[in-house]
């Protein structure tokens, strides 16, 4: 292919991707890289995205081809694909499926085409010890129990499996979506809902019936789950981030199914109830007094037989749920999330044993429908105190990020972007208490926190959905599975360090739609040239690649500076970089 300068991908031998912001073609590239690549580095001009194995694996179990990922590749890059790009993509595309689960009587039957394969993975240390027997040169059998185990032990060597061992049909439970909504609201699944309930389904086939659908925050992730639901007809177990989220499900699934009380159950820190469905939090089924002892509430996935198990928020699955799903791998498993990005390095735990994203929707593609609320994002700089610059030099490492994070100056320009936003309805929300106690005393606003009742957060939470309460202030528990539709303006003082995800769930707190086409508004307040600067732009990559850019304003222009109000007023102008060479890349590295 000859040179084009005018595309925006530098694709180089290193799996790297070089994605020029400035270009026409940027957005369009960039939704085409987000199905198979990830985004590593967001800087202003020139975006870094990695081709690994899970990123392909991922796009494979989505039924994209290697073809396909080279043609979107082909497309938009200025020069001929490096030869070993082609051969990468090609063979990790072609190694998922390449071996098969299948039942086999009471063993499972791990199988493939490829004698060679059979071989080396019946001799794999990783592998060899799951295996039973080898009835002939293309299978090896197992042990029904060790299903889970032996798919993470095939991702681990690179080989991971296409599973079409089958579930079990659970207990049936007659169940409908209603048509209007109990309350009288009208009600039904929006085409890309019933289409993420169609591919997990797969008609009842060994072929669905494991996996996960990413789809944006207030996106309707609840109604899938209740879709899939409807179309399993059987018990199910909702593993969910809290007790409010779990509360939220039982509220939806009164409300838009014709489920009733009786049938539902909560199994929290509060209640105990095992029903036909039950919703527990992750916290109380990986709760044990003490390390060494086990987890008692394990029993949970026993005590019922569940025909699904739905797992709300799976980028938040703490790991000993892990340990437990690789032994429920009969069951049917859905996991739901906005993001697939874990910040400790569990991504390949979600998809062997999970399954692998089965449908996905870019985040700019609802806005642009009007099912999710137009955003804009700015990120404020501002400076430490002068008296502070030295002691955060001498602070211990360790530190340094609380103290830039905690800077007060955040408080003063958090008051003067509050002024801008009088009419609307604000989250503040942060990472540490003491900072948060402080913000809430001076604007006058009511705090909640990991200490606050459940019982107390649902009625302020109620309270500011009446309008009663304009403006909340609120720790990490806000991050996630919190109903708040009017809410369209959150400001970030403080984060978990440079987690992405958390970055994606609170944007998420704001993307309900908004009446009237009210634009929605992400502050997240930065002190620059600390490491408080250096999180907020690993923060920003999920959000970047799925869109979203961050407008910077610094302290000093925060006064005179208009917040759009409307999303048809939205828009950004950006200053052209200097023009670049039209030189072949240098090597990355």
């Amino acid at each position: 292919m000859p040179f084009n300068p005018q595309n925006p991908l530098v694709v180089q031998s290193d799996r790297t991707v070089l994605l020029e912001v400035q270009s026409d073609l940027y957005e369009s590239a960039r939704d085409a890289l987000a199905r198979f690549a990830e985004l590593e580095k967001s800087p202003e001009y020139l975006h870094t995205y990695r081709l690994t194995p899970l990123s392909l694996w991922n796009a494979a179990a989505a039924g994209l081809t290697a073809p396909d990922i080279l043609g979107a590749l082909e497309q938009y890059s200025k020069y001929d694909l490096p030869s070993n790009i082609r051969a990468e993509i090609a063979e990790q595309v072609g190694r998922y499926g390449r071996v098969r689960l299948l039942r086999r009587g009471e063993a499972l039957a791990l199988e493939s085409g490829d004698e060679a394969l059979i071989a080396e993975l019946a001799r794999h240390k990783a592998v060899a010890p799951l295996i039973r027997a080898q009835p002939d040169a293309r299978t090896l059998l197992t042990d029904r129990a060790d299903r889970g185990r032996l798919k993470q032990a095939l991702v681990g060597v690179g080989y991971p499996a296409q599973d079409e061992a089958g579930y079990t049909d659970g207990r049936h439970l007659p169940l409908r979506l209603r048509a209007p909504a109990l309350s009288g609201e009208p009600f039904a699944l929006r085409h890309y809902q019933q289409a993420a309930v169609q591919v997990f389904h797969a008609g009842g086939a060994a072929s669905g019936g494991s996996g996960v659908i990413v789809l944006p925050c207030g996106a309707g992730k609840t109604l899938v789950g209740m879709g899939v639901m409807a179309a399993l007809q059987t018990a199910t177990l909702i593993l969910t981030p809290s007790t409010v989220a779990a509360r939220q499900w039982i509220a939806e699934l009164l409300d838009k199914t014709t489920l009733t009380l009786e049938e539902i159950g909560e199994y929290s820190g509060l209640e105990k109830e095992i029903r036909p469905v039950t919703i527990a939090t992750y916290q109380i089924v990986s709760y044990r007094s003490r390390r060494s002892q086990a987890f008692p509430h394990f029993s949970l996935f026993d005590r019922e037989d569940w025909g699904l198990i739905i797992y709300d928020e799976v980028h938040l699955l703490p790991a000993p749920v892990f340990r437990i799903t690789a032994d429920l791998q009969a069951r049917r498993r859905l996991g739901l999330t906005a993001t697939l990005v874990r910040e400790d390095g569990h991504e390949k735990d979600v998809f062997s044993l999970i399954g692998p994203k089965k449908y996905d929707v870019p985040w700019k593609v609802l806005e642009k429908q009007g099912w999710i609320a137009t955003a804009e994002c700015h990120e404020i700089r501002l400076n430490l105190p002068a008296d502070q610059r030295l002691e955060y030099a001498l602070v211990d490492d360790r530190e340094k990020y609380r103290f830039a994070a905690e800077n007060p100056v955040k408080l003063a320009v958090l008051e003067q972007v509050l002024a801008k936003h009088q009419r609307d309805s604000v989250l503040v929300i942060g990472q540490y208490l003491d900072q948060l106690d402080q913000i809430a005393a001076r604007l006058g606003a009511p705090l909640i926190t990991g200490q606050t009742p459940v019982a107390e957060r649902e009625r302020l939470f109620a309270a500011f959905r009446a309008g009663e309460v304009a403006c909340l202030v609120v720790s990490k528990v806000g991050n996630f599975a919190v109903d708040l539709p009017d809410a369209n303006v959150l400001i970030q003082v403080s984060g978990t360090f440079g987690s992405r995800q958390e970055e994606a769930q609170r944007l998420g707190r704001i993307l309900r739609p908004k009446r009237n086409g009210l634009l929605a508004h992400f502050y997240t307040l930065v002190t620059r040239e600390t490491r408080d600067q250096e999180f907020a732009a690993n923060r920003q990559l999920f959000l970047t690649e799925q869109g979203y850019h961050f407008d910077i304003l610094y302290e000093h222009e925060v006064a005179g500076w208009k917040p759009a109000t409307l999303a048809a007023e939205a828009y950004v102008v950006r200053r052209p970089p200097p023009a670049l060479p039209a030189a072949a890349p240098e090597p990355s590295g």
